[in-house]
Formats: C-alpha cells, sequence, structure tokens
C-alpha cells in the first residue's frame, strides 16, 4: 500500500482516478491525447484477444467481449490512471481447463464469482496484502504460465493433426505434438514462424509500429493470395458477430457454484496478483499512484459485467498498460475509448478478423509467453540466494506439472519461512561498553559512567538488535541465560530493536523471573513506544524499571 493510501478516509480510497482527472480539469487537448493512445492500445489488444481466447478454448468472441466490456469498467471504475483491462496470457491455463471441465458456463460462473471475491477484496481493504506475495514467487509463476502457454501452441505452430482429444497436462501435450510430428502442416509452421519474425524485426527496427497487427495482417493477406491450406478464424469458428453477445445472466445453481469454486478462487488470486502488477508497472513508468483497493473492486465489477456478455476473466495487462502509457495517454479515457475501438472493429471488420491464421495467432501468443519470462530477472535471483532460488524453483515447476494455486502457496510459505530465517539471523545480544569521550558522538548524554563498569559487576549493559519474535526467542533466551552469570545490576538496551512480539515479550519476562530469584537488578532502557507497548502487555514493564535513555539507567542503577 502506498503511503498516501495508508490511513485514507473510504470515499478517497474508492474515488475512481477517472473523477480525479476530471476534476484535475479535462478539454480537448487531453481527449485528443486518450484518443490516439485509445486507438493505439485498440490495435495492439484486437489480435492479441483473439488469440488469447482461442488459446483458452472459448472462442474468440469471448476475448473481445472481455477486452470491450471488462476494458470499458476497469479504465472507467478503476485505481489506476492508465490500466487498461482484458484478457491476458496469463489466464489462458487455467481458462482452457477451467471450460474443459466445467464448459463455457462454468468457466462464466467462475468469472463471475471471481468478480465477486475482487469485489469483497477491494472493500476489505486487502489490496496492500495482494501485493504481498514475494517477488521470486511472482516470477516463478509467470514463468511457469509462459512455459505452459509455448507447450500448448506447438500443435497450431506446427498445424498437427492430433489423434483424439487433446491431452490436458503439459506432459501428455508435449508427448502427444511429438508423436503426431509426422502430420506436421510446414505452410502453417511457415506462418507462425514469419509472424513471429516479422514481430521481431518491426519491434527492434520500427518499435513504435503495431508490430502484432501488421504480422497478422501480413499472414492473412499471404493466406488469402496464395491459398495457403492452412486454418484460419473463420474456418475453424466461422464468421466472427459482429457486435456484443447478448446479456445474459448464467443459470447458476448450488451445486455448480461449489464445483467451479476452486476455479474461481483461482482466478480471483491471479486476477488481483495480475491487476495490481500491472498497476505497479503504470507507476513506475509514470510517477503516479494508484488505488489498489478501488482497482481491486473495478476489477471485480468488470469480470462480473464480463461475464454476463460471455466474456472471459478479465484483468490489467501489463504490455497493453505499458503502450498505453507509451502512447501519451493522459488518463482513464483512453482505456474507455480503447474498448470503444474493439467495438467498432468488431461490428465494421468482423470478415476481415475471420480471415486470420490460427498459425499467426499463435506466432504471437509464443511472443507474448516468451516476454513473460524476465530472464533478466531469473539470473539476478539466481545471483541473490538460495533461498530465493528454492522459492522460485518450487513455485515454476508446480506452475507447470501441479497448479497455480498450490504453486503459489508452496512458493509463498518458502520464502516466508526463508525470511523468518533472515530476521532471526541478523538479531543479536551484546555487551556494550560506554565510554565518555564518545557519549556525544552516538548521541547519549555524558556520564560519569566509566569503562570499567560494564566488566567489574558493578553495572552490565547488553544491547539487543534485530526483531525480537517467536524465531530469535529461543537464541535470545540462552544468550541471556549466560548473561545473568555473575552480575549484580544490568541494562537491556532496547534501541536497536526494531520488533517484537508476544514470544520475545515472553522470553524477556521469564529472563527477569531469573534475574528477581538471583537478586540481579534489572533496567530497560531506549525502547520504542511501540516495543513498550508489547513489553506492557506481556506484564514485562510492571517487574523493572524503564528509562528512556541508556545513560540515565545505567546511573540509576549504580
Amino acid at each position: 500500500m502506498s503511503i498516501t493510501e495508508q490511513r485514507p478516509d473510504f470515499g478517497a480510497l474508492f474515488t475512481p482516478k477517472l473523477l480525479t482527472v476530471l476534476k484535475e480539469g479535462y478539454g480537448g487537448a487531453e481527449f485528443r491525447r486518450d484518443a490516439t493512445a485509445g486507438l493505439t492500445v485498440a490495435i495492439v489488444a484486437l489480435p492479441l484477444s483473439l488469440a488469447i481466447a482461442i488459446a483458452s478454448g472459448v472462442g474468440p468472441e469471448r476475448g473481445l467481449a472481455a477486452a470491450i466490456v471488462g476494458g470499458f469498467l476497469v479504465s472507467a471504475l478503476g485505481g489506476s490512471r492508465f490500466q487498461i483491462g482484458g484478457p491476458a496470457g496469463a489466464f489462458i491455463v487455467l481458462v482452457s481447463a477451467t471450460a474443459a471441465e466445467h464448459g463455457v458456463d462454468g468457466m462464466l460462473i467462475a468469472t463471475f464469482l471471481a468478480g465477486i471475491m475482487l469485489v469483497a477484496a477491494g472493500l476489505l481493504r486487502l489490496g496492500g496484502y495482494v501485493r504481498l506475495v514475494p517477488y521470486p514467487v511472482t516470477i516463478g509463476f509467470t514463468a511457469g504460465i509462459a512455459v505452459i502457454i509455448i507447450i500448448s501452441q506447438i500443435k497450431e505452430l506446427l498445424g498437427l493433426s492430433l489423434e483424439g482429444a487433446e491431452q490436458g497436462s503439459v506432459l501428455g501435450k508435449l508427448i502427444a505434438d511429438i508423436a503426431a510430428l509426422d502430420s506436421a502442416n510446414f505452410y502453417a509452421a511457415g506462418v507462425a514462424f514469419s509472424t513471429i519474425s516479422v514481430i521481431i524485426v518491426l519491434r527492434r527496427l520500427r518499435p513504435k509500429f503495431p508490430g502484432v497487427l501488421l504480422a497478422v495482417v501480413a499472414a492473412a493477406t499471404a493466406v488469402a493470395l496464395f491459398d495457403l491450406p492452412t486454418d484460419t478464424i473463420g474456418t475453424r469458428f466461422g464468421e466472427l458477430p459482429r457486435g456484443l453477445p447478448p446479456f445474459a445472466i448464467p443459470v447458476l445453481t448450488v451445486e455448480k457454484a461449489f464445483a467451479v469454486l476452486p476455479d474461481a478462487f483461482a482466478f480471483f488470486l491471479l486476477g488481483a496478483i495480475e491487476s495490481l502488477l500491472s498497476a505497479t508497472v503504470g507507476d513506475a513508468m509514470t510517477g503516479r499512484r494508484h488505488r489498489s483497493n478501488c482497482e481491486l473492486a473495478a476489477q471485480g465489477v468488470a469480470n462480473m459485467a464480463s461475464s454476463l456478455f460471455g466474456g472471459m476473466v478479465v484483468t490489467g495487462a501489463i504490455a497493453r498498460t505499458a503502450t498505453n502509457i507509451r502512447a501519451g495517454a493522459h488518463g482513464p479515457v483512453a482505456g474507455m475509448l480503447h474498448s470503444l475501438f474493439l467495438l467498432v472493429f468488431m461490428i465494421a471488420a468482423a470478415p476481415l478478423a475471420a480471415k486470420a491464421p490460427l498459425a499467426a495467432l499463435s506466432g504471437v501468443l509464443v511472443v507474448v509467453a516468451w516476454n513473460m519470462i524476465e530472464q533478466h530477472a531469473i539470473l539476478s535471483l539466481f545471483r541473490s540466494s538460495a533461498e530465493d532460488v528454492v522459492a522460485f524453483a518450487a513455485t515454476f515447476f508446480l506452475t507447470v506439472f501441479r497448479d497455480l494455486t498450490e504453486a503459489i502457496a508452496v512458493g509463498t510459505a518458502i520464502a516466508a519461512i526463508a525470511f523468518i530465517r533472515r530476521m532471526s539471523s541478523s538479531f543479536s545480544v551484546g555487551g556494550v561498553i560506554i565510554r565518555e569521550d564518545i557519549a556525544d558522538s552516538v548521541g547519549m548524554e555524558r556520564s560519569a559512567y566509566r569503562p570499567e563498569d560494564a566488566l567489574s559487576g558493578n553495572v552490565a549493559v547488553y544491547r539487543l538488535s534485530g526483531a525480537l519474535f517467536f524465531a530469535s526467542a529461543s537464541s535470545l533466551s540462552l544468550a541471556l541465560d549466560r548473561v545473568l552469570a555473575g552480575q549484580n545490576a544490568l541494562v537491556l538496551d532496547f534501541s536497536e530493536v526494531s520488533m517484537i512480539d508476544s514470544s520475545g515479550a515472553q522470553t524477556i519476562a521469564g529472563f527477569i523471573r531469573d534475574a528477581n530469584n538471583r537478586n540481579v537488578q534489572v533496567a530497560i532502557a531506549g525502547a520504542s513506544a511501540g516495543t513498550l507497548k508489547v513489553l506492557a502487555a506481556g506484564g514485562v514493564t510492571r517487574k523493572v524499571s524503564v528509562y528512556p535513555s541508556l545513560i540515565e539507567a545505567v546511573d540509576k542503577l549504580r
């Protein structure tokens, strides 16, 4: 959660960025900037929405419906100034698995339920907690999803003809594809790899060009001119509808709701993470700050609305959000116009879109998936710590071979355990000798306290440093047991204790009981207000004297 969102009032917390932008003043110049950016993003989003929906196994029109309905609401109601909503490649695996198991109706119900969860998460102000997913976990599941997407596109990339139903597992798909290599369509493969090459070349030589759209248009033109024997959207799915699917409420039963609930939760979890990650990327590019809870609530409304128009899951799309910013967008109106432009494209150019080769769209998805694998981030993780590598590897392999929700849970648990270990190892207890000649340089009062006092059994000073919590409590207990030997009075300096929990407070309380039994006087010095509150709750402050400064505590005990 950003600094400005730590303690906001409820109204400010859920005020859409659109209202903020309009209050700042919105005129013709701002609208022209948003219109240009919206058109640019729509050109990028059109082939991506089609490709993602087809790869998800739910039909191309459902991707467009999600981008139009969901994308409009994400921008109109969201807490990010530049967020672009729509179908995302990260959801291909989840959506295809849900549609295969529960049908398209089940996918729509899961999307609607995920929307309810997202709205609830926003209203409960959980936005800051969603962003606590560790970085190695985020990189791990993103890379895992990318690998699954690439493997899932081998069939269309090579134009393979598989016998029987397509396998659901990654290994099953790979084995089936290898077995069907002799059925490869070299025309389809040529179209796919030509599309990939055009996108890569244009990104390097002409990065401002809509490389994805130009590559798909070039592929469609080549297939039509030379009558290449490769499937297109039209030959596989028929003509695209010239407009949104009709509004329809999915038939919801208790049994169906419980059946798709795990899928809905997976949609919710990934949607929350992806949308806030995309908004954070937008913040980094512009210096702005999004309202995370408002963003979650808007994502929830957008998913519910998308499902009612037959659309698939909606989330913040990082690549399209970045494109929106680079195109000079002023605010959320750009995202709203992007959806309206897509609707115009759907009405006016549906027959042309139907001519897009499926191999070309697979090539687009391979490029998208490759870009999802953050190679530099992965290399930096391998250069950092073994714990980060383990968390990344566990998340990656569980995503590829098991389940995304399980992968995030296990990866987060590993990262949390590693963090606890690091925090506990950073805690220390050490003897302190206060010298008069450096007292001022460390911010202490001058005192007649002599260096030898800490060693003569008069008054000993021990400084506690780091986080004093359940993981470091046992090492603290052992250290304090050694401290008691041969002392008449001692001061525990808490000035460098960063945090303390009830376990740490109880360890201190036990130490004080032992000290009292041995007739050793104990004082506490330099504790912050938060630390004193925890110590008081543990009954510690009732048994010892508490002093604001170390010098004062030493002088009193002497």
